[in-house]
């Protein structure tokens, strides 16, 4: 593989940590929108880089820093007399001690057949990296659907903007959401008359995984108020933890705010 690549792409070192290359991530893509290109391209070599499967295979395909050439050895000088030739090794003779006991050898042959079933046990119950991208894939989806739902709201119906959110999210994340909801929401939306309607504009996968995944979600807020009659976009990143429960992905953890981080 020849020409940039995607160390270069984010500017950081092959031997970066994956905090390293996130926050390169973060940084390069802070002032673009998703029209511009470059956009594009930070998102595919995060992709890459911030999923450790992927960015070991990756790695795998990277040319090795080309080695200096051995220095050539002096030719003898004529006349001279070659040097002695290297003593050949003695025989080892044979030692003489006592055999290995055959229950030791039955033991080893059992803990051996152990160890291959194991592996064999680990491969079926392991998922295969196609298993981890189509989960990752799915999980993208429905943060995407998720998204518009949850982080909008309309006053004249505050209970329906809530249910329509709740669906969404997983029953651990619920608790916390009503708690955000009830004091930002309800608290202000009423008096100031505030309506916000998200939409979607763009997405990336942030780390993927076969029942979780972190997702960057780039959406437009639209809000007006009392105050506001026209609409006032604004363009906001969410970044939203997704997690398989039961078989559909839901959100567990939304961070708003740079710098935030979900809880473990």
């Amino acid at each position: 593989m020849t020409g940039p690549n995607w160390y270069d792409v984010l500017d950081v070192e092959p031997t970066a940590t994956t905090e390293e290359v996130r926050d390169a991530w973060r940084s390069a893509i802070a002032d673009l929108t998703p029209a511009d290109r470059r956009f594009r391209l930070y998102n595919e070599a995060a992709e890459v880089l911030l999923d450790d499967e992927r960015r070991a295979a990756y790695d795998a395909t990277l040319e090795p820093e080309p080695q200096p050439e051995p220095e050539p050895q002096p030719e003898p000088l004529p006349g001279a007399e070659p040097g002695p030739e290297p003593a050949a090794a003695a025989p080892v003779a044979a030692r003489s001690g006592p055999t290995v006991p055959t229950w030791l050898l039955a033991a080893l042959a059992v803990l051996t057949a152990l160890t291959v079933g194991l592996a064999g046990y680990l491969w079926f119950v392991q998922p295969s990296p196609v298993d981890v991208d189509d989960a990752t894939a799915a999980a993208r989806s429905a943060a995407e659907r998720a998204v518009v739902p949850v982080l909008s709201y309309d006053y004249q119906d505050l209970d329906g903007s809530r249910e329509a959110a709740r669906e969404f999210l997983t029953p651990g994340y619920l608790e916390e959401y009503d708690k955000l909801y009830d004091g930002l929401v309800e608290g202000n939306a009423g008096s100031t008359r505030t309506v916000v309607e998200a939409t979607f504009v763009a997405s990336a996968v942030v780390r993927g995984g076969e029942d979780r995944a972190e997702i960057l979600v780039f959406v437009d807020q639209s809000t007006t108020n009392a105050q506001n009659k026209q609409p006032v976009v604004y363009r906001n990143q969410v970044r939203m933890r997704m997690e398989d429960v039961d078989g559909r992905w839901l959100v567990d953890c939304m961070i708003t705010q740079p710098g935030g981080e979900c809880a473990s």
